[in-house]
């Protein structure tokens, strides 16, 4: 009896904690709507996208030898898109990878037109992503944003994102970032899984 009860505490407390990590996110896409975005960026892994990497053959303009959106990723994208929306958040600019994947997740959002960003290319055979020459362009990109209104969003790849907040994200999540005046990249919220 007494071991149930302790189970039954435990569950309490972690409902209770994911209920106010909930409000606590939704609370942070608020105060952007109220402050025009400016200086945030968020990282965003395309949506689901079965394997990993890219096969043998992988060609950068012809989607047939890449890894690519299934029917749930590109749902999922739109659904991501509706998200966005419904926050209300001034959108500065939408930039993705020239992988196909990602180039469709950022224009199935359908948030605004898409700009190709070579510096979101995939690093998935990158010896070390976090010194990385795109890695370094992407994390100037972020700290240049700092004073800009309007949310920029970069859609890209599990490794690339990692290298830059120091852990990935899954299909389709994202993370929001904003640099401070000393140029630190700081995460301060993240963009729910679909």
């Amino acid at each position: 009896m007494k071991q149930l009860k302790i189970s039954v505490v435990i569950a309490l407390i972690t409902c209770l904690f994911m209920q106010s990590t909930y409000a606590n996110e939704l609370a942070i896409w608020d105060r952007l709507k109220t402050n025009n975005a400016k200086g945030y960026v968020l990282l965003l892994r395309h949506a689901l996208a079965p394997g990993s990497g890219d096969p043998a053959n992988f060609k950068l303009n012809d989607c047939s030898t890449q890894r690519n959106l299934s029917d749930q990723g590109r749902a999922d994208a739109k659904d991501i898109g509706i998200w966005l929306k419904s926050k209300q958040v001034k959108i500065h600019r939408v930039e993705s990878s020239r992988w196909c994947r990602a180039k469709e997740t950022a224009k199935l959002m359908a948030i605004g037109n898409v700009r190709l960003n070579k510096n979101l290319d995939s690093l998935f055979n990158a010896a070390d992503p976090v010194k990385h020459p795109q890695t370094a362009a992407i994390r100037k990109q972020i700290v240049n944003h700092r004073n800009q209104d309007g949310l920029l969003v970069m859609v890209g790849h599990f490794v690339n994102i990692g290298a830059i907040v120091g852990s990935g994200v899954d299909s389709g999540e994202g993370v929001l970032v904003k640099a401070n005046a000393k140029g630190e990249i700081k995460i301060v919220g993240s963009s729910p899984a679909p």
